[in-house]
């Protein structure tokens, strides 16, 4: 028997639990008794990779199951996530910068913008000439 329409929709999303809402998410991990079958540590990891929520999530939901988690420990977890935020933040503005070195390199002696290269390495570009000025290095 084949599925319908809807059934295969749904079954290309991924599974239902990491499609809830915090809510249903709550009401799944009670149903299940999902903490209680929990053996280990690591459950706070256990629970964000079970129910595909971040850090800070699983934290809050577990203290909403019932689960006791250190305060010291949420505390590391802030501020790693907040580390990698400030780490993407300079990435971003780095990658988004003009290096002013690089664009120094544009021209030179003879070409006002240099275009690219040949393969046998001569550049080619627009001129100081076409441009109609000096060099900004010549007085």
């Amino acid at each position: 028997m084949s599925k319908s329409k809807k059934e295969k929709r749904q079954s290309l999303k991924g599974p239902r639990r990491l499609r809830m809402t915090r809510a249903g998410r709550l009401q799944s991990a009670r149903a299940t008794n999902w903490v209680a079958k929990q053996q280990g540590e690591k459950i706070v990891h256990s629970y964000r990779k079970w129910s595909g929520v971040d850090l800070l999530c699983a934290i809050a939901e577990l203290r909403l199951l019932g689960v006791f988690v250190d305060q010291g420990y949420e505390a590391k977890v802030r501020r790693s996530v907040d580390d990698l935020a400030e780490y993407r933040r300079r990435k971003k503005g780095r990658l988004n910068a003009v290096d002013p070195q690089e664009s120094a390199t544009d021209c030179d002696g003879t070409f006002a913008y240099i275009a690219d290269y040949t393969p046998g390495g001569v550049p080619f570009g627009v001129t100081w000439e076409d441009v109609g000025q000096p060099p900004p290095w010549e007085p």
